[in-house]
């Protein structure tokens, strides 16, 4: 094993000699004449020397002189130091442990002694040094996850009345942060949010760090939470480095049941803190029953969603799609329905914005596309009347480098044209990426796709995004139509949007169609097409089939 490093500061050459030969044959010894000499030996070897033997009368710089100045630097204040002199007066023992030595020895020396002093101070100090590892976090000096955890737990048994809460924090994008600033950055990054924890929770509570870039403390319930408090540590952890725009969200656990793990306790603050990311001006979110159900209902989604692709319990729903001017049918959106085995049939209102969320969407889109080309595929063999069909492009595949290539290759696999694919664009793709996402589109029209902005109205609806994107269809919200179909026809901006529309050679499609009022005053004013309840709700494949094959409205 290798021996621990001892450093012998001792300007007599013989008394350093025989210090020397006594420790040699339990640790390895470093040699320098006086205080100077034992500073440079320091800055070299820092945590890495155990132990120093110190002479106080030294020419150059003198013991007291030494301790003063090792004791002021943290980079090795904390190795013991035994003074050994000739005197065994009180009074210089007491000045060399004022001075910050562990202990006082008196020549001649007596190897014994040495020996053993030196192992139990090397063994006190080394054993403090693990405690204080398991104690405090190195980077930030905060409790550790598992020294806070147990702090907690003692400090809600001693007070059983009292109310408390648990508070985490979730650093958004840390990863990110750290892969273009770098580790270092990151590093000073943890250290400031921790400074500003300390700073903003005071003696209201205790701090610790939980995880990577995780903090937490616990409080009693006297303590107000409000967002404006959050946001104020926010502003100051942006005033660090390259923080300008980090983020920092925090969750609020309030301690109801005591028999809960504080881990648990934890974990169920961070949840809420992640469930507000992304949320402008909102830093602080409470974890109660409702977000626990939601929780439990996306990690239930979550759990199941591989199983259900390969399973093949995503099923694809067809709605039919009419031409407002004879009302025959033009084609149909294609939309997709979960048949769980043990729920039953899933909106995709519950799981398409958790796989949007989680990145499945691009799997399950791909998934659906395939599918609607081998329906389109049969249905040609059978010699049904060609049919168009809208599938959805998710905001996930704008950004996936071979979407052109593999949609080319999917029609062209089932001897399709690519025109028989419409594929709908969300106008919120718009606001992410606009420059990849007109790139994309372009792309995919040179192809032959049929391109629709799918969901207009919703939001952004842009007149600017309806000049720059190379799109063919808009298709009208639903809500907008209900908005806009409930006015006067001389109130509202349905009118108006469809004549630029006309005036962009673009097509429109009214989605949401409900009733017979909406449909003529939607054809009134030239609309082209129209899908919704009034003609047709969404139908299984097998319907739908049914329904071309007889060449029939529904």
């Amino acid at each position: 094993m290798l021996k621990r490093t001892v450093l012998v500061v001792e300007d007599n050459e013989i008394n350093r000699e025989m210090l020397t030969a006594i420790l040699s044959s339990e640790y390895r010894v470093l040699e320098a004449e006086n205080g100077q000499e034992a500073l440079v030996l320091l800055e070299q070897y820092k945590e890495g020397i155990s132990l120093i033997f110190l002479d106080i009368i030294m020419p150059v710089m003198d013991g007291y002189t030494f301790l003063s100045v090792m004791k002021a630097n943290p980079a090795y204040s904390f190795i013991p130091v035994i003074v050994v002199t000739q005197s065994d007066e009180v009074s210089d023992e007491v000045a060399a442990l004022s001075h910050g030595a562990a202990d006082f020895v008196v020549k001649p020396y007596q190897p014994q002694i040495i020996l053993h002093r030196a192992a139990n101070i090397i063994n006190l100090r080394e054993t403090a040094a693990m405690v204080n590892q398991i104690k405090y976090d190195r980077l930030t000096k905060l409790y550790s996850k598992e020294f806070f955890c147990q702090r907690a737990r003692k400090i809600l048994l001693r007070n059983p009345d009292k109310e408390y809460d648990i508070v985490c924090s979730d650093i958004e994008n840390f990863k990110l942060f750290n892969d273009v600033f770098g580790v270092q950055a990151g590093d000073r990054l943890l250290f400031g949010v921790a400074e500003a924890l300390k700073q903003g929770v005071g003696s209201h509570g205790i701090c610790g760090r939980f995880n990577g870039d995780q903090f937490v403390f616990l409080t009693g319930r006297d303590w107000v939470y409000k967002n404006e408090a959050f946001q104020k540590m926010r502003d100051e952890i942006a005033k660090l480095p390259r923080a300008g725009k980090v983020n920092v969200r925090w969750g609020v656990y309030s301690v109801s049941d005591r028999g809960v793990s504080v881990e648990t306790m934890c974990d169920r603050a961070i949840l809420a803190a992640g469930s507000i990311k992304g949320q402008y001006g909102k830093y602080l979110a409470q974890y109660d029953e409702e977000l626990r159900r939601k929780l439990l209902r996306e990690r239930s989604i979550t759990d199941g969603m591989e199983a259900a692709l390969e399973e093949g319990q995503f099923e694809v729903y067809f709605q039919p799609k009419y031409a407002s001017g004879d009302e025959s049918m033009a084609g149909a959106e294609a939309l997709v329905r979960w048949r769980h085995p043990q729920c039953g049939l899933q909106s995709p209102g519950l799981f398409i914005p958790i796989f949007e969320k989680n990145g499945f969407i691009t799997r399950l889109d791909q998934y659906i596309w395939q599918k609607v080309c081998e329906l389109l595929q049969r249905w040609d063999r059978k010699g049904y009347p060609a049919v168009s069909v809208s599938v959805n492009v998710s905001r996930a595949d704008i950004y996936n480098a071979d979407l052109l290539d593999m949609l080319t290759a999917m029609v062209h696999a089932y001897g399709l044209e690519p025109s028989r694919l419409h594929l709908e664009i969300t106008e919120s793709a718009y606001t992410e990426n606009p420059g990849q996402l007109i790139e994309t589109v372009r792309g995919l029209r040179e192809r032959g796709f049929v391109i629709e902005m799918d969901d207009f109205g919703s939001g952004y609806s842009s007149l600017n995004m309806l000049t720059n994107l190379p799109i063919d269809m808009l298709k009208l919200d639903m809500q907008f139509i209900r908005n806009e179909t409930a006015k006067p026809e001389n109130q509202g901006i349905l009118r108006f949007i469809i004549e630029i529309a006309r005036w962009l050679k673009l097509s429109v499609v009214a989605e949401g169609v409900e009733t017979k009022e909406q449909f003529e005053r939607l054809k009134k004013i030239g609309c082209d097409y129209v899908q919704g309840y009034y003609f047709a709700k969404p139908m299984p494949a097998g319907e739908f089939e049914a329904l071309i094959g007889e060449g029939k409205r529904a």
